[in-house]
């Protein structure tokens, strides 16, 4: 699933090729995808792209005083084309979800692989008028995401940290792989719950939270759009490389798995030398 950081590379990726252009033609191929119908996608026809932005893992493109807003869910992607053809595509089965064609020529699919379609589609006048950046807490990256304001957004919090990290609704923009990579870094168990957080593991969780997002983002500054997610999977320490060793003190990189999802964390680092069996079981809090 793309993250913060990815989407952040795209915007940047986008912005210099999409920035001015005027879009020509929109075909919303996926109708599945698709979650407004008013205005329709037909409006942006005609209109420049004043702004490429991103709002948490949301994408959006301003035509005017209208947005096309994408959450890319687990299997999306964007694929930016030199040419684009001018023959509309067929609907069907495929991966392919939305079409922009822009003028001359250029433009890019979004594209959602597997069986399981949860790419959002979005054409509104305000981005706040989709419920999932509604409800978006603060920006990791934000000039505003100070120590004083992450301090107050864990006070309180009686659940684990990996789900307090991943919970939009107080940071925008980490999933499960960052906070993998995050609650590694600080050499913390994704188990701790969050108000048990001394004051000198909320500054390092803060510390680490930002370099580990700054760090993938500057990893993929520049690169091309499909080279992206090698990038993001070359760059993670842990998530994703169960029984690996761990990169810092070379034990086993351990898993624990939810029905439709795991995360990835090393013993040593994290948990005493003490493996997590079951997220119901563990009662490794410290």
């Amino acid at each position: 699933m793309p993250e913060l950081p990815e989407v952040e590379s795209l915007v940047g990726f986008l912005r210099e090729r999409v920035g001015g252009g005027v879009v020509e033609r929109v075909y919303a191929v996926g109708v599945h995808a698709l979650k407004t119908y008013e205005p329709p996608v037909g409006v942006l026809e005609g209109r420049a792209v004043g702004e490429v932005g991103r709002f948490g893992k949301f994408l959006g493109f301003r035509g005017g005083d209208v947005w096309l807003v994408m959450h890319l869910a687990r299997g999306g992607w964007v694929r930016w084309k030199e040419e684009v053809p001018e023959v509309p595509p067929r609907p069907g089965k495929g991966p392919l979800a939305l079409r922009v064609r822009l003028v001359g020529g250029a433009g890019f699919d979004v594209t959602e692989a597997g069986t399981q379609k949860h790419l959002a589609v979005y054409v509104v006048r305000d981005p706040q008028e989709v419920p999932g950046i509604a409800r978006l807490g603060p920006d990791p990256l934000g000039a505003d995401f100070t120590p004083e304001l992450f301090a107050g957004l864990l006070r309180g919090e009686r659940r684990q940290i990996k789900g307090v990290l991943r919970d939009q609704s107080v940071i925008a923009g980490i999933g499960n792989a960052y906070s993998d990579e995050i609650l590694h870094a600080a050499k913390m168990s994704p188990f701790k719950l969050a108000s048990a957080l001394t004051p000198e593991e909320v500054a390092r969780l803060y510390e680490v939270t930002g370099a580990t997002l700054a760090d993938a983002v500057e990893r993929s500054r520049g690169l091309p759009l499909r080279d992206l997610k090698a990038e993001k999977k070359s760059g993670l320490r842990v998530h994703g490389r169960k029984g690996e060793p761990c990169p810092v003190c070379g034990d086993t990189i351990r898993e624990v798995s939810y029905r439709d999802s795991s995360l990835q964390y090393c013993p040593t680092c994290q948990t005493g030398g003490k493996p997590l069996a079951d997220r119901r079981m563990s009662r490794l809090l410290k």
